[in-house]
């Protein structure tokens, strides 16, 4: 199939003496549908070459005296593929000297002497015709080949582009799962740490029965009992950031408050690294709205990474500036520090800058990675900087800041009420963590009962009429949440306070615990103070 041949290129250019040479060549070629442009002069034949022609028809006289070669010229500015067929009418005596004057560059020259019949000159114009529109094919498809090469090209490039792309990917997915190998075999070490003293200090109450090591004991089992459950509780932070299922309770907090508050929470971890503390806080105090344990928490993280990181004696200095409607916290040690190639690594999951076993602190690799997305949360931005290795590091967290003074911000305060004796319910299919729950209970003044699955729950229940029943979710026969609904929907019960304990703490299991009728939500393990106050609750709310 012939391909359709653009308007300009399918026109035959015509160059004769007299204009009226010229008006019969168009006209009688235009008899054939032949579209012809009549030119003045050589310059104007030149000119509309360039613009696109079939073949150009001329008489000897015009390629003589083309003394500066402006039809070679304009040949030679063709395209390679292009040989524009010249039909040159010549008289006999011109042959010589006309085969003398053309030049290379007119390729595609056919001379038919004159005078021409006219059929005759139709002829060889068709004729030159076919090979231009055969030059027009041979030009499309080396478009088309071009094109399909270009194709091609992007294609490659593509497919270069991807393979560089599954390649990075397979590259991320190895160093994340060398991270995850590193994380579970740190998990687990760190996991075993708080586990060895605990299990020593069961033995030793176990074979001991002097009273003068229980104390001791007891302290040690303590300390590493809160360990496992700050490693615990960074995980399930962890996992409910990732799932976006974290909510930040913001309220109007002292910026003095909450720094206090982390201070207090990392003191114990300085003072067993001999580490000195500086500080230089605003003298006046300065309203956040931010999650106060929260904020509290990423300050805390960052003093206890700078405690573990910093060589027995060293110096670990904070400062808050507030500087318009932005406070600027910044922790730095005099440390180990961080390599420079390694500074936007620290705040990644589960990455500690060193790994050997020599130099390690402890930790899940966490604590930064928290840090960063908490800030976050709250519109804030979180940098590590450090001359390198040996030279310390500085941590500086940047959070909105309202520029008034907070003297009318109320401080937090935990009011306390001495509890009196309450007769509570403890359920629990672990018969070992009720009856210890029980056991604290009493030595609180309150009096206990236990009961291990749901049917044996209702039935104690009304049997006792407890001022408060604790009752774990996951129980053998029917789930804590049935034998809350049951409780409720009996009127005797309308006023006994149901406390679910779990180890599920998501806003949504809290949401499903008060759905079901508790009145408090605690999650495992749980703190014996925190215990204590929601008793202490009940209690002053039976007393009205």
């Amino acid at each position: 199939m012939t391909p359709r041949i653009p308007s300009d290129e399918d026109r035959v250019l015509v160059l004769m003496p007299t204009e009226g040479d010229a008006a019969r060549t168009v006209a009688m070629l235009g008899e054939l549908s032949l579209r012809a442009v009549a030119c003045n002069d050589l310059p104007q034949v030149c000119c509309e070459l360039r613009r696109g022609a079939s073949a150009v028809l001329l008489t000897d006289d015009a390629i003589i005296n083309d003394a500066t070669g402006q039809l070679a010229e304009a040949a030679r500015a063709q395209p390679s593929w292009s040989a524009v067929p010249h039909v040159v009418l010549a008289r006999e005596a011109s042959g010589p000297h006309l085969s003398r004057v053309i030049s290379d560059a007119l390729t595609n020259v056919i001379i038919v002497e004159r005078p021409v019949h006219t059929r005759t000159l139709l002829s060889v114009v068709l004729s030159a015709l076919r090979g231009r529109h055969h030059q027009y094919e041979i030009r499309d498809a080396i478009l088309a080949r071009e094109r399909q090469a270009a194709a091609l090209m992007a294609q490659e490039e593509q497919l270069r582009q991807s393979q560089a792309e599954l390649a990075r990917q397979a590259d991320q997915l190895r160093t994340e799962d060398a991270r995850k190998n590193e994380f579970l075999a740190t998990l687990a070490h760190e996991l075993r740490n708080p586990l060895a003293p605990i299990q020593t200090g069961l033995d030793l109450l176990s074979e001991t029965p002097r009273a003068e090591s229980v104390g001791p004991t007891l302290a040690v089992m303590g300390r590493q009992l809160k360990h496992m459950v700050r490693l615990i509780d960074d995980l399930l932070d962890v996992a409910r950031i990732t799932q976006g299922k974290l909510e930040l309770r913001r309220e109007e907090v002292r910026l003095g408050s909450v720094m206090q508050a982390a201070i207090e929470s990392s003191q114990p971890l300085i003072d067993a690294g001999g580490h000195t503390l500086e500080l230089s806080l605003p003298s006046q105090e300065y309203a956040l709205h931010a999650d106060f344990t929260r904020i509290a928490q990423v300050i805390s993280n960052l003093l206890n990474n700078a405690a573990k990181y910093t060589p027995r004696g060293g110096t670990i200095g904070v400062t808050a500036r507030v500087q318009g409607a932005e406070v600027t916290i910044e922790v730095r040690d005099n440390g180990m520090g961080i390599p420079s190639h390694r500074l936007d690594d620290v705040f990644t999951m589960f990455s500690q800058v060193s790994r050997s076993l020599d130099h390690s602190k402890g930790g899940l690799g966490i604590g930064l990675a928290l840090v960063r997305r908490l800030v976050e949360m709250h519109g804030g931005s979180v940098s590590a900087a450090s001359e390198g290795a040996g030279k310390g590091s500085i941590f500086t967290v940047k959070l909105p800041c309202r520029a008034q003074r907070a003297a009318d911000v109320e401080p937090r305060k935990d009011a306390e009420r001495r509890a009196d004796g309450t007769l509570v319910l403890v359920v629990d299919d672990n018969e070992d963590a009720a009856e210890l729950l029980s056991m604290m209970l009493q030595l609180s003044g309150h009096h206990t009962q236990t009961a291990h699955d749901g049917e044996g729950a209702l039935a104690s229940a009304r049997a006792l009429m407890p001022q408060a029943i604790i009752l774990d979710i996951g129980l053998p026969d029917m789930s804590g949440y049935d034998v809350a609904r049951a409780l409720r929907q009996d009127a005797r019960f309308a006023n006994t306070a149901l406390i679910a304990l779990t180890g599920w703490g998501s806003n949504e299991d809290k949401r499903k615990a008060m759905s079901a009728g508790f009145d408090f939500h605690l999650t495992k393990p749980v703190n014996a103070q925190d215990m204590k106050q929601v008793l202490q609750r009940v209690t002053a709310s039976a007393s009205r």
